[in-house]
């Protein structure tokens, strides 16, 4: 599956702010990402950071001056704005926020921003107090009634020696936020995906629990590229130490019980369900009010267990259920056996023992079974893995939605469900 950005045209606009550095790193990112970048500067910018910086990213010419004669905004001012299918302004200090919020057009950037269709993203950048000061508060407020796309910005110590808001969030976080932005129109656009991830927790008592080695990786990169292709997705995640993903509903839960409610509540709509996650099968019958102690315990302690209820067989019969099988021996068989007893259409099996495709790497090997076969995929990441997994539910909605016609009325989704998740603006 291509990337989003693949041979989309991006318009990185970089204001005058300390933060120009981390423009560069989010053409760098861009670029790889597939995306054609061209950079335009202002006059500020240019005092951070060169032309040449961005040309050597890029491999494309940088505007910097709207009267250029070897600029395509030269011969005509739209050119840039015209084919852009996102303008990014980043960082966008109080300055230039203003001017676009005014409407003025006095630079190659605010005069690319007035004419471009495209959607518009904005990383504000600047001091803490211009950040607070209500003058910037209401062309912020004014850029956004307009539909404009702001994203942060994060707090912590300014250039100026200020603690504060003011600080362009991070190149990764704006990329993941551009992937959101142009998959919008992905192949699965309409769809409804409920992604579960990461290890539960049963208590034991107020410190200690039962869990199990998953890092919640796989779940997440599902979740990333079901939005990454137009999806709307819910990601009902147990405890992790991932960073929470861009454009996801996310329902942290930490038990067996609360993420059988968390699904059971955002499937009632959903197309598919994708069961990454590593569900405790057992919890302790009893859990102590306060923390066990050792001091003067015996030398072993006992304890006692009670299976978890498997929920799938509470789910809506219109969600598609697909699984996970980490396995230490047997894999295909006992993925094939859980295939078939759970009544999935689609299950994802793997080796845990594989040190590349176990716990907590970034890769995973896999072998995707259903009715029709197997199929075996040669280790990945687990972004490219999710793809995979993705392409064949993708061919499975499509199979039903054959055999089945259209969506019954009462599964159609409104814009106001809660559990829809659409680009804030």
């Amino acid at each position: 599956m291509p990337s989003p950005l693949a041979n989309r045209n991006v318009v990185l606009g970089v204001t005058g702010s300390i933060a120009c550095y981390k423009a560069a790193q989010l053409a760098s990112g861009l670029v790889q990402a597939g995306a054609h970048v061209d950079v335009i500067l202002t006059h500020g910018a240019a005092e951070f950071v060169t032309p040449m910086t961005f040309r050597s990213i890029t491999h494309r010419p940088v505007v910097t001056n709207l009267f250029d004669l070897e600029s395509e905004l030269a011969v005509e001012h739209v050119a840039l704005a015209t084919r852009a299918d996102l303008l990014i302004i980043a960082p966008a200090t109080a300055h230039v926020i203003a001017k676009l919020a005014l409407g003025l057009a006095d630079d190659p950037l605010t005069t690319t921003a007035l004419a471009t269709q495209a959607p518009l993203l904005l990383a504000p950048a600047m001091d803490a107090h211009m950040y607070q000061h209500p003058a910037f508060q209401e062309n912020l407020a004014t850029l956004k009634r307009r539909g404009a796309y702001v994203v942060g910005p994060a707090s912590g110590r300014r250039a100026s020696g200020l603690v504060g808001a003011g600080r362009m969030v991070e190149p990764q976080e704006l990329l993941d936020h551009v992937r959101w932005m142009l998959g919008r129109s992905g192949d699965l656009a309409g769809r409804d995906i409920v992604v579960t991830a990461g290890g539960t927790r049963e208590p034991l008592d107020p410190v200690r629990v039962i869990t199990n080695r998953s890092s919640g990786k796989m779940g997440y990169a599902l979740a990333e590229a079901a939005r990454d292709r137009g999806a709307r997705v819910t990601l009902v995640a147990a405890p992790t130490d991932l960073p929470d993903p861009v454009g996801v509903a996310l329902h942290r839960v930490e038990t067996v019980r609360e993420m059988r409610d968390a699904v059971l509540a955002t499937t009632h709509y959903a197309d598919v369900l994708i069961m990454a996650a590593a569900v405790s099968d057992y919890r302790p019958a009893e859990v102590a009010d306060q923390k066990i102690k050792k001091e003067g315990a015996a030398d072993t302690i006992t304890l006692s267990l009670l299976k978890n209820a498997d929920f799938l067989p509470e789910l809506p019969s219109s969600v598609m259920r697909v699984g996970f099988a980490a396995e230490t021996q047997n894999v295909l068989a006992n993925a094939r056996r859980k295939l078939e007893e759970k009544g999935l259409a689609l299950i994802v099996a793997n080796d845990v023992t594989d040190p590349d495709s176990g716990f907590g790497v970034d890769t995973n090997r896999v072998t995707l079974l259903d009715a029709q076969g197997d199929e075996e995929l040669p280790l990945l990441p687990k972004y490219d893995v999710a793809h995979s997994v993705l392409d064949r539910v993708l061919h499975l909605l499509q199979q039903r939605d054959v055999a089945e016609g259209p969506v019954p009325e009462d599964r159609t989704r409104g814009e106001t469900s809660p559990a829809r998740t659409t680009p804030p603006r």
